[in-house]
């Protein structure tokens, strides 16, 4: 989901940090399993009401006499909310009752496990999120879902967590002046009396309903190219024509980057849309919305789409099992951004991110002292933040020198392949990068990805007679954190001489040979640690 561009990083988490509704969805993990879902929306001028018919065939996995979908029920008081009037099992009508946002279903035959079922929901309403319903920035009427963390049931009967996948189908009428997009391939588009359109979308890959969507408005729709034979196209408001069709046609060189380092893209077109979100970026499957100020001319979001399309291996495919290890898809893409920046870029490009993503996890620890994994949180929108995002990604970079870059980029491969279409957890990953590095790394992610903070160091140095003395105090409370350290002395004509020391202790008293006088000593040179502090004067 969502990337926190870094060239409007402030800007664009105030768009993270809007307020989301509260969790409401149990995981099911052990009730039931949606094979698929196939929704018949119809979308109109005259009213904000939606209308539906949701198909969704299920497995059971215990025996039951009734289950629950997630929907919001519509409000003794209020307009927003959806109003079920019919479900049936095959020529059957069921009873079913909905109250707030659970829908209880009550077939005739007890469920078994491992049977299949399907089950047909018509219902209508307005919903009051998820799908938004606005003018967009030039006063145009548009429709955008946008489902993250758990927002889909506002519109869709559904399991909406993110360890429950499914296909999906999207059969949306609407009048015929839109262009609808969604997930998966255009199977259909018809022209129907009273100027209606019927856009059929289909997505065959599981997906969790956090990136199920659709998008109805005004477009100018341009092929941008392929990457590996996969069709990349953009989506924009024609008011921005060519500056968005310029922008977005990044897309094609940033696919085939994360193709070839990778693995193949799971799904089979990729559409970067200018939407309504309230993010920055959402990372629908195979259909990105982007924020609509994202279209420039001047193609100053390379970044932003970098870190959505990552999200299409780390997110979408390979999915958290549940949103306290968010970091496997945030941190994922922002990690993912940087790779790409330094691959096209530079390292030095690279370096000037990861310092200012390093300050920014720093100051967020002021503010909460929380790990990565921060299972205290309730409100997902909590998640949002620069641990997710910034420290994770650091995290990450710190792994890449921990296992070294041939065992990195083989971890990166081996954990997608072994958990595409799949759910992971921390854990998980952890073991991957184990096996591909022959390392125990229990100890690097206990203290970087379970424990809050970082080391904040105190370095006191003095040179004499071809000797550097140094003393490394961690000041932080706690536990001293282990970590390799990075040191650099500098002399008076431009000379260099560097070194790498190993921490495993509050205090690191140590000699190291230096070949010229040294003026100046540098923490961490080479931009590898997460880390706060300062060098106090050289002592004479």
């Amino acid at each position: 989901m969502r990337l926190l561009p870094y060239l409007l990083l402030l800007t664009l988490l105030t768009l993270e940090f809007t307020l989301l509704p509260a969790q409401s969805a149990i995981p099911r993990l052990s009730e039931l399993d949606v094979l698929h879902y196939t929704f018949e929306l119809e979308l109109s001028d005259e009213t904000g009401q939606i209308k539906g018919l949701a198909t969704i065939r299920i497995r059971f996995l215990q025996p039951m006499e009734s289950f629950t979908l997630d929907l919001v029920a519509k409000a003794e008081k209020g307009e927003n909310g959806m109003t079920v009037t019919a479900i049936t099992e095959g020529e059957e009508s069921l009873n079913f009752q909905h109250q707030g946002e659970t829908l209880t279903i009550q077939p005739h035959q007890p469920l078994a496990t491992g049977e299949e079922r399907t089950f047909q929901i018509r219902y209508a309403g307005i919903p009051a999120d998820g799908l938004i319903i606005d003018k967009n920035m030039h006063g145009d009427r548009t429709f955008f879902g946008d489902n993250w963390p758990n927002r889909a049931h506002h519109w869709l009967p559904c399991v909406d967590h993110p360890s429950d996948k499914a296909s999906v189908d999207f059969i949306v009428t609407a009048p015929s002046h839109y262009q609808v997009v969604g997930n998966g391939i255009l199977l259909e588009e018809t022209n129907l009396t009273g100027e209606k359109t019927l856009s059929h979308w289909r997505e065959d890959v599981p997906l969790p309903t956090k990136v199920m969507v659709i998008g109805a408005a005004r477009f100018a729709v341009q092929y941008a190219g392929e990457a590996a034979g996969i069709p990349v196209s953009s989506w924009v408001y024609p008011q921005g024509r060519e500056a968005g069709f310029y922008d977005y046609a990044q897309a094609v060189q940033i696919l085939q980057f994360f193709i070839d380092k990778i693995g193949p893209y799971p799904f089979r077109k990729l559409a970067n849309v200018q939407s309504k979100t309230r993010y920055g970026g959402m990372e629908n499957a195979s259909c990105i919305f982007y924020f609509e100020q994202s279209v420039t001319g001047h193609r100053d979001h390379e970044d932003l789409l970098a870190h959505e399309i990552a999200h299409q291996w780390f997110g979408n495919s390979a999915s958290e099992k549940n949103w306290f290890h968010i970091w496997l898809s945030e941190g994922f893409a922002t990690y993912g951004a940087n790779l790409y920046i330094e691959h096209t870029y530079g390292r030095e490009k690279m370096v000037e991110r990861l310092k200012s993503e390093r300050q920014r996890a720093i100051a967020f620890f002021r503010r909460k002292p929380a790990p990565i994994v921060d299972t205290t949180v309730t409100d997902w929108n909590d998640l949002l933040n620069p641990n997710s995002y910034q420290k994770a990604g650091f995290v990450l970079h710190m792994l890449r020198r921990q296992v070294g870059e041939e065992a990195f980029w083989k971890g990166l491969r081996q954990y997608y392949a072994q958990f595409q279409g799949r759910n992971a957890l921390t854990s998980d990953f952890q073991h991957v990068m184990e096996q591909v590095s022959g390392q125990d790394l229990s100890a690097f992610f206990q203290q970087w990805i379970f424990r809050a903070g970082h080391p904040q160091l105190e370095a006191k140095w003095a040179y004499q007679k071809g000797q550097l003395k140094l003393s490394i105090r961690q000041v932080q409370k706690g536990e001293p954190f282990q970590f390799p350290l990075g040191i650099e002395a500098k002399g008076p004509d431009g000379q260099t001489q560097g070194w790498t020391v190993e921490i495993n202790s509050s205090t690191l008293e140590t000699t190291l040979d230096c070949p010229f006088e040294a003026t100046e000593l540098v923490l961490d040179p080479d931009t590898w640690l997460l880390f706060s502090g300062e060098v106090l004067s050289a002592k004479r």
